[in-house]
């Protein structure tokens, strides 16, 4: 069957990995000594450092809509999933491996403009280039339901990596960024997507047109940039007790952190800084804005920027205790519980 595919010029399974493969070869790090085309790939961390590996997956109707995203922004979000993950240990990336699961349509060429495939690659690869994670290998198979499954493998020095289990009672709880923009242009990309009469009409994956005035906005949900140098410069100054990364909405994520610790947070609504487009609601529980969440002793003295990207303190951690909340936010009107508002699969 593939050799008629290929007689009818449709692209089958072996041509379009080749086109990967091409495109593929113009991102290189220090670390890859062998990438796509064997079995495996070859990975050669320095003496002395460890790997860090995370994996995600993302699922069209889930994770994304093929009637709502950009092809280019779904390649750029599902590669800075794990990137994320990656900076908030402090690790640079090695190595990027892809998994897709396609329904046959989108592997084609609709009208005039590029297969829905080349214009993920274009979002993935671009985001690739600038933190220097190859893309080493991966799958491809057809599939009723669009998929895509990353994972990013990292090096870091030994014994080195931010973890989710140093924070201290008395430590400073900081965040990078802004919070609540990738909520925010969410809510705008489901407006826009009501009042579209080509979305409603159609089902073609590139029904949806953003026009340009709204691009700023939408800019943290479509493309959110994965704080990979703040992660590596905390590390590599030994300034962060506990680390991780904002994905699933600040109070969910700070819950987490916490259990891992052993410790309870405070945090200062007054001192978040919510995105210019975002309420409240939606910078403390709104997920993927990627942002880096981390302990330092009160002693420390941070800068307001790392790399280019603010750094803000929002609250402190405290000693748990029986009755109190693991997580609580302090308004004008006084300290009520933060309970996990963020996203969480199969709740």
């Amino acid at each position: 069957m593939r050799f008629l595919r290929n007689e009818l010029r449709e692209p089958g399974e072996l041509e379009l990995l080749a086109r990967i493969r091409r495109r593929a070869a113009g991102v290189s790090a220090a670390g890859l000594r062998l990438g796509i085309g064997d079995d495996c790939a070859l990975l050669q961390p320095r003496r002395g450092e460890q790997l860090a590996v995370t994996t995600d997956l993302s699922v069209a109707g889930r994770h994304f809509r093929l009637d709502w995203h950009p092809p280019e922004a779904v390649g750029h979000r599902t590669l800075a999933r794990g990137l994320s993950d990656l900076a908030a240990m402090g690790a640079k990336p090695l190595a990027a491996f892809l998994s897709l699961g396609l329904p046959r349509e989108l592997t084609r060429r609709s009208g005039r403009g590029q297969p829905w495939i080349d214009r993920f690659l274009d979002g993935f690869l671009a985001l690739a280039e600038s933190y220097k994670a190859p893309l080493a290998g991966g799958d491809l198979a057809e599939s009723p339901v669009a998929a895509a499954d990353i994972v990013l493998i990292g090096a870091v020095p030994r014994g080195r990596a931010l973890l989710r289990s140093g924070a201290r009672p008395g430590d400073t709880l900081y965040v990078t960024g802004s919070l609540g923009g990738a909520a925010a242009g969410l809510a705008q990309l489901a407006q826009l997507a009501a009042t579209s009469p080509a979305a409603s009409r159609s089902a073609s994956p590139s029904a949806l047109r953003i026009p340009a005035k709204l691009a700023p906005r939408l800019a943290s949900h479509l493309y959110p940039q994965p704080r990979v140098a703040q992660g590596q410069w905390l590390m590599k100054r030994k300034l962060a007790t506990a680390a991780l990364d904002v994905s699933d909405g600040l109070s969910t994520d700070l819950a987490h952190l916490c259990e891992e610790s052993g410790v309870a947070a405070e945090v200062d609504a007054a001192a978040l800084p919510v995105h210019h487009a975002a309420t409240l609601a939606q910078a403390l529980h709104g997920g993927e804005d990627y942002e880096l969440l981390f302990a330092a002793p009160q002693t420390t003295r941070l800068p307001r920027t790392i790399a280019g990207v603010a750094v803000t303190p929002i609250g402190r951690f405290v000693r748990r205790r029986k009755g109190r909340p693991l997580v609580a936010l302090a308004t004008a009107q006084g300290f009520q519980p933060l309970n996990p508002g963020g996203w969480e699969h199969f709740s």
